[in-house]
């Protein structure tokens, strides 16, 4: 399947849902924001969304300081 990811085009087997597709990353779900073909995805939803061919993905990661 090929998502575009932040702009660049991706390849990404096996990933059916956000919190697979953040979890094949190496991100942290809990300091992530995911947008999904302009929409923003409820964290709380993650497990359910589904990923397509073709979804353009927007993914924001917190950093915390001061």
């Amino acid at each position: 399947m090929q998502l575009t990811i932040n702009g660049e085009v991706r390849e990404t087997p096996g990933v059916a849902t956000i919190a697979a597709l953040v979890s094949a990353l190496g991100l942290d779900p809990r300091k992530v924001a995911v947008e999904r073909n302009l929409e923003i995805v409820p964290r709380s939803t993650y497990a359910r969304e589904p990923v397509a061919d073709g979804d353009r993905i927007e993914i924001v990661h917190f950093i915390g300081g001061g």
